[in-house]
């Protein structure tokens, strides 16, 4: 009995699919135990990204499917994340403590990246994972104000910082380190020195992901970041106009270049949201974000409005995400972190950090 039982649960869990990575349970290997007491089914889940704000969900939909087995009664079942850290370019390895950096790009300013990028950090820390923020816009730094923070980062060995906290994650910013109005100055290679430094001068702790909020553009810093930092996957920041379009095609284009997958697209401003009616027009255009998703067979991750809550929440210091966490664009930003953590784990493994250096020594 048992074993026939067995069978059929193996059957379902091999037919349910994983609404962000469409994929089996069986064949992601997510599944760790199945246990049969009688009527009784223990089962445990392990995912490979953060889906706190959908456990429920998933506990209901799949219990339900078990349930509806000839046989079983009750359904005690058990889903966790587990994160891992993913392959990176092939002449890098991941840094330590940090399992994935996660860069988020656009190939022009003002299309909301930096913006974007919190809410995304924001959201992974909601879902329950370990986050970080790399502001790596040296010249227009913002994620300061975003978070609400400032003042210098401190240093315990004089050599080192360490990360400014705010809302459960941890940032460091060339704004920390410079008054609001000082500009620079400064030429390619003065930049990604700093960044570089920013990023490894750091005591981040261990993170599950870390976001790099990126310049603006496709030129020469950026394509030296890329060269340079181990990331596992990227995001690109659009709107639906197609002078924004194009210039989001040559980011996609650099990142294939350093063979950095992008994990799918994020369409901003795709629609306006009135502040007074709450009638919603596009008045970017529409559909720019489907077409280069279709274009280019990768994902479109979600679709943010032009609210201004958006805006004002970001200037305040209180990003949407913290500001008003169970609305609608706060979800929005939610799904898209559990979209674009999900697609990672389609990504191979990156093992290198776990196996130990072999010294030879003549004695």
């Amino acid at each position: 009995m048992s074993t026939a039982l067995n069978t059929k649960i193996n059957d379902v869990l091999a037919n349910w699919l994983d609404p962000y990575t469409q994929t089996d349970l069986i064949s992601t290997k997510s599944v760790k135990s199945v246990d049969i007491d009688g009527d009784t089914v223990r089962l445990q889940i392990v995912l490979g990204y953060p889906v706190k704000g959908q456990l429920d969900q998933f506990h209901t939909n799949l219990c339900d499917k078990i349930k509806q087995i000839p046989g079983v009664n009750s359904v005690n079942l058990e889903i966790k994340s587990e994160i891992v850290a993913r392959a990176v370019q092939a002449n890098l390895k991941p840094l330590a403590g940090i399992k994935n950096i996660i860069a988020v790009a656009s190939g022009k300013g003002g299309v909301g990246k930096s913006t974007t990028a919190v809410n995304l950090a924001l959201a992974l820390s909601a879902e329950g994972a370990s986050t970080g923020i790399l502001d790596a816009d040296i010249y227009g730094p913002s994620q300061p104000l975003m978070l609400g923070i400032g003042g210098h980062p401190e240093s315990v060995d004089g050599k080192t910082m360490e990360p400014k906290i705010a809302y459960g994650i941890r940032s460091i910013s060339i704004g920390y380190l410079i008054d609001e109005d000082t500009p620079m100055i400064w030429r390619g290679p003065m930049v990604t020195n700093a960044l570089q430094q920013l990023l490894s001068n750091t005591n981040w702790g261990e993170l599950d992901y870390l976001i790099v909020d990126m310049p603006p553009g496709t030129g020469d810093i950026q394509l030296t970041l890329s060269q340079q930092v181990p990331v596992s996957g990227a995001v690109i920041i659009t709107t639906p106009q197609d002078i924004s379009l194009l210039d989001a095609q040559k980011g996609l284009k650099m990142f294939e270049k350093v063979n950095i997958p992008v994990l799918g697209i994020i369409e901003n401003m795709s629609t306006h949201v009135c502040s007074k009616c709450g009638h919603e027009e596009a008045i970017f255009g529409h559909g720019g974000g489907v077409t280069m998703a279709q274009k280019y067979n990768i994902d479109l991750l979600g679709s943010l409005p032009l609210d201004i809550s958006i805006r004002e929440n970001a200037d305040s210091g209180h990003p949407s995400v913290i500001a008003n966490p169970e609305s609608n664009i706060a979800n929005i930003y939610r799904e898209v972190a559990r979209k674009m953590t999900a697609k990672l784990t389609l990504r191979a493994q990156d093992y290198r950090g776990k196996f130990p250096k072999i010294v030879i020594k003549n004695n």
